[in-house]
């Protein structure tokens, strides 16, 4: 009984470790994939500038926005590392920002839907700011197991 009861702890801490290596694993290749979009859209960026001359600006800012929300995303995956398996919120509320401030420029024919957007950055930036408020570090939840 002591043997199963032992292998099964095994198992129980194999299977995070297994899971934790894939998703490293999955995350390096969307880095990968995401910097190979991000010279895409430098490529693309540049032919907007140099060899068309395109005045279309709505064009031009949503190749840019298009830039940051790929390197918003090749950030988090750094931070993502760097924090120890961890992603902050307040990279995923940057990208919403960028993300709905793109669908702003882009489409802004509809008065009622860009009011709708530009509440939507609202609560996320009142979302930011309460989460830079609290403090960074977080009680350790042990003191809640003590004896």
């Amino acid at each position: 009984m002591g043997r199963m009861k032992e292998d099964l702890t095994y198992v129980s801490h194999l299977i995070p470790k297994v899971l934790q290596i894939l998703l490293n694993v999955a995350l390096v290749f969307l880095a990968i994939i995401l910097s190979i979009l991000l010279i895409k859209e430098l490529i693309i960026f540049s032919q907007i500038l140099i060899v068309k001359g395109s005045d279309d600006y709505k064009l031009f800012l949503t190749n840019i926005l298009i830039f940051f929300l790929y390197f918003e995303f090749i950030t988090m995956i750094v931070k993502y590392f760097k924090e120890e398996y961890h992603f902050p919120i307040r990279y995923f509320i940057y990208i919403g920002i960028t993300a709905l401030v793109r669908i702003i420029i882009v489409d802004h024919d509809h008065p009622l839907n860009t009011l709708l957007y530009s509440l939507a950055i609202l609560v996320l930036i009142i979302g930011y700011f309460i989460i830079n408020l609290t403090p960074r570090e977080r009680p350790s939840s042990s003191w809640f197991f003590k004896k």
